[in-house]
């Protein structure tokens, strides 16, 4: 097939744009680096999951001091949605303008929360969230309801809703991509970091990937690793896509071409084609991935027999600190962890301490935003990915990791533990090919067309201007739906 548009990548990003390209008559081919993930054993043994990491790539990028780390960056059908905790969260209203942070300033977006709203909407249809309205008084407007009810509480989760409700605060049902009795016939496991390899989570794949390939002129070509873009002798097009196929080097020629291969590896492509889209010299930076920590509040006496667990979130200190300061972040449940989880974090201490520990506590992630900066890196060269990030905004972590401390101190758990997440977990990845108003500053106009290349649009965490304090899939996924009904409009009506 001579494709009218290539997509490169079939996470979050791809897999939405291609469902809203369905139906068009262009067609559209989608090469993904991975394979499909098939059901194994693995697949519900948190031993090889988190021990001994069968799923993680065999790869390894470095730090700008040349350590090498493996990431926690999946490549397969639907990228690192398989692994997803499927927690499709608006971002806030106010996350669309520009807020003070105890680390420093947030960025607007080129556009309102409005604009994107109506998309949210059609998102949270297109991956059947389950959710609430009226529970989190931070929650944005909604058009439209959710398209199902939540996934219920488990017993001891229901019991820390109302401990947390009787110390006035306002825990609210997180909105889920999850058929939770489809998911456990498939086994009695979490599905937060464990694969999905059938049914009952919406990742890209089983959700928007499933309803763009029913349209014949949309295909899907996986071990299909893209190496360089190369432009126009004018550069201002892009002409032609070299990929790796199984061994042999290929090159396909489309009128459009749709990169999204996360804010990492988007990035990595660009640089690696000659710097392309770059006239901004912002291609690359500005890459963020969340402060975040994993708190456990432990009852030595109380059982968690909590099977999946993920099913709460706090909003109450993510627009202030409570007593009128800087916003703090979003928390919310972790899927139930084991001895193994731990285990893998943890190696010093005895399995069967971990073991008592992860079943007598209840899981918490507490979130808070990580802010642009230009010298927070993804770079390139002869020998693969550098990751240079610069965090920054971690005061508010710390001050959430006290206040919720305290919190759970008071709700009658006696032993609250926390643990920060590190560089090998850029599950959030956000910000490095952003997307603005004006071209000396953003290398993407706010329908994610490069400003360089007429026929370049990069669709995936990479064009957000910030990253929030929620998990960003459901917004990525509503900018591509967004974007795709711009495409059609604009390139494909003729």
């Amino acid at each position: 097939m001579q494709p009218d548009i290539v997509i490169i990548g079939s996470g979050i990003g791809g897999a939405t744009v291609a469902s809203g390209l369905a139906g068009s008559g262009a067609k559209v081919l989608i090469l993904e680096r991975g394979e499909r993930l098939v059901a194994s054993p693995e697949a519900h043994n948190s031993h090889a999951i988190f021990v001994n990491g069968h799923y993680r790539p065999k790869e390894m990028w470095r730090g700008i001091d040349g350590t090498e780390f493996n990431p926690g960056n999946y490549y397969y059908v639907g990228g690192n949605s398989k692994f997803f905790g499927a927690v499709l969260l608006r971002y806030r209203r106010e996350d669309f303008e520009k807020m003070e942070h105890y680390g420093g300033v947030s960025p607007a977006w080129p556009f309102p929360y409005e604009e994107l709203e109506p998309w949210y909407g059609r998102a949270e249809q297109l991956f059947q969230v389950r959710g609430a309205l009226g529970e989190d008084p931070t929650e944005p407007f909604h058009s439209t309801p959710y398209p199902f009810p939540p996934v219920p509480d488990e017993a001891p989760i229901a019991r820390a809703r109302e401990e947390l409700k009787r110390l006035g605060l306002h825990p609210a049902s997180l909105p889920l991509g999850v058929d939770i009795d489809a998911w456990l016939k498939q086994g009695r496991t979490p599905w937060d970091a464990f694969p999905n390899t059938g049914t009952g989570k919406m990742d890209a794949e089983t959700a928007p990937l499933k309803q763009a390939l029913v349209d014949g002129d949309i295909q899907l070509l996986t071990s299909a690793y893209v190496e360089t873009l190369h432009p126009s002798p004018d550069g201002k097009y892009i002409t032609s896509v070299t990929y790796t196929h199984n061994g042999e080097r290929k090159t396909v020629t489309p009128k459009l071409v749709i990169l999204s291969a996360g804010a990492i590896n988007s990035a990595a492509i660009l640089l690696r084609s000659g710097s392309l889209a770059n006239s901004s010299d912002q291609v690359g930076r500005n890459f963020m991935n969340h402060n975040a920590s994993a708190m456990l509040a432990v009852h030595p006496f109380r059982r968690n027999d909590s099977v999946y667990q993920k099913t709460l979130m706090l909003n109450d200190y993510y627009l202030s600190d409570g007593m009128g300061g800087k916003p703090l972040g979003n928390v919310q449940l972790l899927g139930k962890i084991n001895g193994d989880i731990l285990k893998a974090n943890v190696r010093s201490v005895p399995k069967f301490a971990l073991d008592f520990m992860a079943g007598h506590a209840v899981d918490w992630y507490l979130m808070c935003e990580d802010l642009p900066n230009p010298e927070s890196r993804v770079l390139v060269d002869g020998k693969g990915i550098i990751l240079q990030w610069q965090r920054s905004n971690l005061e508010s972590l710390e001050r959430l990791t006290r206040v919720m401390r305290e919190h759970f101190r008071a709700a009658g758990y006696p032993v609250v533990l926390n643990r920060p997440f590190d560089r090998r977990t850029p599950s959030h990845q956000c910000g490095t090919i952003r997307m603005g108003n004006d071209a000396a500053m953003a290398p993407l106009d706010p329908y994610c067309r490069s400003f360089d290349h007429k026929n370049l649009f990069v669709v995936d965490g990479s064009s957000l201007p910030n990253s929030a304090a929620v998990n960003p899939s459901l917004t990525i996924a509503a900018q591509a739906l967004r974007v795709a009904d711009h495409i059609r409009q604009t390139e494909l009506a003729a």
